[in-house]
């Protein structure tokens, strides 16, 4: 991922204040509920099965991943599992003997956990076919009002262009971020909110006061028995009353739980049931329309006020695809974060420290090209809908399902409760899922289509993936090789910090092989950095580096890993760049002044630091902190003119006429400290003065011989084209191109 933003070094896990709570409750008016639809209650407790404050079908699969073995990163690590977000998510209590068994059945199973994958994947598609179909149906049905004033020859012509027009502007103001177009959306909303449910309560009022007797569940029992076959096929038109609700869940990282509950409970529901009862009350009274092709909304409109509606409507139709859209943008994130999308270039938006609200400029230009062509291919609401309605209950039939999994894997809940959780509203949902497919070759194909093609993007980048880390373990350089050209490598060892990307977590890649063995000089400070993901939503900054050594202590090999979320927000490269090399020194301290312990799993002296076992033995791994969250009692970099010790301080000479600065490590109070020490870590600071440099590698994948036909055209075509047309993944770290050295390998996978 490449990632852009604003903030920095801000702690995301903080409570919010009431004003926080109600501003976030005023955009989500803009973005969430812009679809302007009735969203089933249970929808509203899923609500607090987020992963962190992260919504969506994706965030509940990492939810479940950590409860359980599942995952499918292939780089994973049993300190990961010590993380913070890892730990507070433990239920000591209420445990049961079936979640239990559940879980080691899913652990143990490669299959299941393939499946769970897939299912979770297949959720995600949907939300994307979905961002593709709700702005379509949302701006058609809008400008289809103008029905109202011209022929049915003639608007044909009309609504088209101006459908496609106005989409286009909509995705433009994209790159403006969440939380501006939140305020600029919001008002419209809630303006329209209030014409739908003054018309709704005079309709109420003027044509069928006892239409409320509708909100009983009764009389849906009553239309079912009465209309049978017809009625059950009705219900793929209903699920036109509630879409954007499974929108509603994935945009929950963009706002908080309690600022869409508030916005839900007092403004939407309220509004959009009057409006639906104004609708089934005008309705009551006019069984037959006079022109079959004008739509009902409209003309359940009095006829005075009929042009301005019109007006808010097409507005309110724009602000109604913005849930989707956003939503696609955040679920985008987490699949890309954990290795199931290629990586795209992700823009933090908010001024503030709203991780959430993000802009992926790729996906969104992708979305508003398939857009066009599905108005443009269907150029009727009909079609549309059937598509959207398929994509709507697929999404709310896979987070059920992923809800019955987090009940017992997470929650410890009783498997019946979550059988009869599964069974009640999966049900419901089986029912106008049926309702939806029989519409399949009316229009409903679209979102299977489109899931099929981005559910075989997903799998091709995944597999291709875990295929090239197989090849990256299989054909890791051996310590005892490394031990043998001993401490100067066999080649001039040159002032510098030789940064090394590698995904790997443990061993030496392969691609450092290639440098000793073919140049006459390597740096004096080796770090292999490997950025990996884990399935959790943030990375405490205390937390983010693990940092270890191999090899003997004068060779100047360091291990470190950086440890992110799929929430969290990548350093800039000069802020990284200090933080790493603060941490080694941390590190050298720690372990030289005899605070990390060799035989046990904690370094003394800091109560977070935690070690973990390198499968190479090269030697034990502690986690520290970085400098900006963990300034007291450990090493800080400052820069300054004057009053440096000049045991530890380097004096550097700038370019005139700026004045000469001196660069120190500050230790923290300590009553000694071992001249090895003090050596080591002036070695390191003249290192990082004398300049940092970013080696990556660029890798050409390609399918061993005598591999299956389907294989070769995976790895050869599929992953090769995804890999070429993607961000890189030395690319979030930021570094500039006049640091960065890219070096050919060929894998063959």
């Amino acid at each position: 991922m490449d990632i852009e933003a604003k903030p920095r070094n801000s702690d995301p896990i903080k409570k919010e204040s009431w004003r926080t709570v109600m501003t976030l409750a005023y955009q989500s008016l803009g973005v969430v509920y812009g679809d302007l639809s009735t969203s089933p209650l249970y929808v509203y407790k899923i609500l607090r099965a987020d992963d962190n404050g992260e919504g969506g079908t994706f965030a509940l699969y990492t939810l479940l991943c950590r409860h359980a073995r599942v995952s499918t990163l292939p780089n994973g690590q049993l300190a990961d599992e010590e993380l913070y977000e890892y730990k507070k998510d433990e239920i000591t209590s209420g445990s049961r003997d079936i979640g239990l068994s559940l879980k080691s059945t899913l652990e143990k199973h490669k299959i299941l956990q393939k499946a769970l994958l897939v299912l979770a994947l297949l959720g995600t598609c949907m939300v994307i076919g979905d961002g593709v179909l709700t702005p379509a149906i949302s701006v058609f049905s809008a400008v289809s009002g103008l029905e109202l004033s011209m022929s049915k020859e003639h608007h044909q012509y009309v609504e088209v262009p101006i459908t496609c027009i106005i989409l286009v502007l909509l995705f433009c103001l994209q790159h403006y971020g969440t939380h501006r177009v939140g305020f600029l959306f919001a008002p419209i909303v809630v303006t329209w909110l209030l014409c739908i449910s003054t018309i709704g309560v005079y309709n109420i009022f003027h044509w069928n006061p006892q239409v409320f007797q509708a909100l009983s569940p009764y009389y849906m029992y009553k239309f079912l028995k009465k209309t049978k076959k017809g009625g059950w096929m009705s219900l793929g038109g209903i699920l036109l009353c509630i879409t954007g609700s499974e929108a509603m869940y994935a945009d929950l990282g963009h706002f908080s739980q309690l600022s869409i509950k508030m916005a839900f409970t007092f403004v939407v529901y309220p509004s959009l049931i009057l409006a639906y009862m104004g609708q089934a009350a005008y309705l009551s009274k006019h069984h037959i329309l006079e022109t079959d092709y004008r739509i009902g909304f409209y003309v359940s409109v009095p006829e005075k006020i009929r042009w301005p509606v019109l007006g808010i409507a097409i507005l309110a139709a724009v602000v109604g695809s913005q849930a989707i859209i956003t939503g696609t943008f955040s679920i985008i994130k987490q699949c890309s974060a954990l290795g199931c999308f290629p990586r795209v270039k992700i823009i933090h938006t908010s001024p503030t420290n709203k991780h959430g609200q993000i802009y992926i400029p790729e996906i969104n230009w992708t979305l508003m090209l398939l857009c066009l062509a599905v108005t443009i291919g269907f150029r009727d609401t009909k079609h549309i809908s059937n598509a959207a309605g398929l994509a709507v209950i697929t999404v709310m039939l896979v987070t059920t399902c992923l809800m019955s999994l987090v009940m017992v894997l997470c929650w410890r809940k009783s498997i019946f409760l979550a059988l009869a959780f599964m069974f009640f509203f999966g049900s419901i949902e089986i029912l106008y899922f049926s309702a939806s497919l029989i519409k399949f070759r009316e229009g409903a194909w679209v979102p299977v289509a489109l899931s099929i093609i981005f559910l075989v993007i997903m799998f091709v980048w995944h597999y291709g993936t875990i295929k090239k880390y197989e090849f990256d373990v299989q054909n890791k350089v051996s310590i005892n090789w490394l031990l043998s050209l001993g401490p100067t490598l066999g080649i001039m060892r040159v002032r510098g910090i030789g940064l090394i990307h590698t995904e790997l977590v443990s061993g030496i890649p392969a691609i450092f092989s290639h440098f000793v063995t073919n140049l006459p000089a390597f740096h004096q400070v080796v770090v292999f950095l490997c950025v990996k993901s884990v399935p959790v939503p943030h990375v405490r900054p205390e937390e983010r580096f693990l940092v270890g050594r191999i090899g003997p202590k004068e060779y100047r090999l360091y291990r470190c890993i950086a440890r992110y979320g799929y929430r969290d927000v990548d350093m800039d490269d000069v802020g990284f760049e200090n933080d790493l090399i603060c941490c080694i020194a941390e590190f050298v301290r720690t372990e030289r002044s005899g605070q990390t312990s060799a035989g046990n799993n904690s370094v003394t002296g800091t109560s977070d630091n935690l070690l973990s076992e390198d499968s190479d033995n090269d030697r034990k791994m502690a986690v520290v902190g970085v400098a900006s969250a963990n300034s007291e009692g450990s090493i800080r970099m400052c820069e300054e003119e004057t009053g440096f010790s000049p045991e530890i301080a380097v004096v550097v000479a700038a370019p005139p006429p700026v004045p000469r600065k001196r660069v120190r490590f500050v230790l923290p109070a300590s009553p000694q400290m071992d001249t090895g020490v003090r050596e080591e870590l002036r070695e390191l600071m003249e290192a990082r003065e004398a300049g940092l440099a970013f080696i990556r590698g660029h890798c050409y994948v390609k399918a061993k011989r005598g591999s299956s036909l389907m294989k070769r055209f995976v790895i050869n075509f599929g992953y090769d084209f995804l890999r070429r047309n993607s961000r890189g993944p030395g690319n979030a770290l930021s570094f500039p191109q006049a640091s960065t050295l890219e070096v050919g390998m060929v894998y063959q996978v």
